[in-house]
């Protein structure tokens, strides 16, 4: 791989290479890239070793193969470069097709190219980055003795009770069958009853650490959520840790330590690629004005993650400072904060990491009337044992709670909230035996891939991304 060659430690050697041509100048140098690292290799070939129907096949986007030695390179621009004695043309790329040349592309036209936007220095980078952080992710768990579950995605729960779920079904939409009072009849259906698509695989999850003590899921998870918004996607990923004998207290440094070591990782093993996208990132912030820029670089930002501990708060503070705070009292938010209990946006997530703490904010004891049913109640009953854990151009990354572990307070909750009982008995069957404190958390994956690569649209770190009105490639 190219990778490896541009370390220079096999110079002298034969070598072999596969890869898409970036550019060919001069008819004699050709710059080619294989995916593995952002930098491509000179080929040099003497080009009166090769008839003129073949030269004019090399361009950007050709598939070659090459046999010939590793040099050190006399030209600027690189230390090491291949002297060709065998090229081989393996797929052709028309100059006049081929939408991607050697030119600035706007990442919107990219967006409808995304089956080769891949092949972009811009987009290359960013999935080596995501890879990275995949890797991490599984890597930190499996070194701290996480047991890793698959989850269904098809499921008859809401993990929510948001209701915006995908519905899943075999029944012929021309004639749906109906049952005597009109609604569509599911027990004719594949399972014999409603399904959607999950929205979490929480939870399952719950089930999974009241056995194993600690376990996580990492997979795909859906909204139907009519929202065109550069940070949200109708199919995202989720990391959802649960860990059993523990409280928020816990989650909040499992949160926290997790959140550090990928992107530690990330900096030890992607550097160049983020060193692009800073420089990327630098050139597009040059349009906007002044203070529209990121106060940090890209780099400069994740060190300053690393090297800070998260400021925790309760909601009851947070809203304190909201209130208190110059855009909230000369009305600059869209949303003005008049009382406790509102249910805090991005623009409010944003003021107390960027503007008021400079760093990142976990976010604890919520109103529970706009938390979800399992969450754990605090003893003023008016607040859970929730946590959001919020960061700067993001807000919110990470949203968890201390579970319910008490059936009759469970049983409760659900009431007030109008769950169904009776369709979740195996999850309550948790609490009639052997309940535990227990916490968990979920963590969007594409709002970490959008944190640590600084692009600003999340349709942009997901390889085909799914929104309303597009579901393309």
């Amino acid at each position: 791989m190219i990778k490896e060659l541009l370390l220079g430690k096999r110079i002298g050697e034969t070598i072999k290479i596969n890869g898409w041509v970036r550019t060919f100048r001069n008819n004699q140098f050709i710059a080619l890239n294989d995916g593995s690292t952002i930098s491509n290799i000179q080929l040099v070939i003497d080009f009166k070793e090769y008839e003129d129907t073949i030269l004019k096949r090399i361009n950007p986007g050709t598939a070659i193969y090459a046999e010939g030695q590793l040099v050190e390179s006399l030209g600027k621009g690189q230390k090491v470069e291949i002297k060709v004695a065998k090229l081989v043309i393996l797929g052709d790329s028309d100059p006049e097709k081929y939408p991607l040349q050697p030119k600035r592309h706007s990442l919107e036209f990219l967006r409808e190219i995304a089956h080769l936007r891949f092949r972009t220095n811009t987009f290359g980078a960013i999935f080596r980055v995501r890879n990275s952080l995949s890797f991490a992710i599984h890597k930190f768990f499996n070194d701290n003795g996480f047991v890793y579950m698959h989850t269904p995605i098809i499921t008859a729960s809401d993990a929510e009770g948001a209701g915006e779920m995908f519905k899943v079904t075999t029944l012929d939409l021309d004639d749906v069958p109906k049952t005597e009072n009109g609604h569509a009849d599911y027990r004719q259906d594949f399972f014999e009853q409603a399904t959607n698509l999950t929205v979490s695989g929480q939870l399952e999850a719950e089930l999974g650490a009241m056995a194993f003590s600690k376990v996580y899921t990492f997979g795909p998870t859906f909204r139907a959520e009519n929202s065109n918004t550069s940070r949200h996607l109708a199919e995202f990923w989720m990391i959802e840790p649960e860990i059993a004998f523990a409280d928020i207290t816990d989650d909040m440094n499992l949160a926290e330590d997790l959140l550090k070591y990928v992107i530690k990782y990330t900096l030890d093993n992607n550097l160049e690629d983020l060193e692009f996208l800073q420089q990327r990132l630098i050139q597009e912030e040059k349009q906007k004005p002044q203070n529209q820029r990121s106060e940090q670089a890209l780099i400069e930002k994740l060190e300053f993650v690393l090297n800070n501990d998260f400021e925790r708060l309760s909601y009851t503070e947070a809203i304190n400072i909201l209130m208190r705070s110059k855009p909230n009292k000369k009305k600059k938010f869209k949303y003005i904060i008049d009382k406790w209990g509102a249910d805090l946006q991005s623009e409010h997530e944003r003021y107390l990491v960027e503007k008021h703490f400079k760093k990142p904010v976990i976010l604890t004891d919520y109103p529970k009337d706009i938390k979800a049913f399992y969450m754990k109640v605090n003893d003023d009953n008016n607040t859970v044992r929730a946590m959001d854990i919020l960061f700067p151009g993001i807000g919110e990354i990470v949203g968890g709670s201390q579970r319910e572990e008490n059936l009759e307070m469970l049983l409760k909750r659900m009431e007030e909230m109008d769950v169904p009982a009776e369709e979740m008995q195996w999850y309550l069957d948790t609490r009639r035996y052997g309940s535990a404190e227990h916490a968990g958390f979920g963590l969007g994956f594409e709002r970490l891939v959008l944190f640590v690569t600084g692009m600003s649209n999340i349709r942009d770190v997901i390889p085909f991304p799914r929104y309303p009105g597009s579901a393309k490639f």
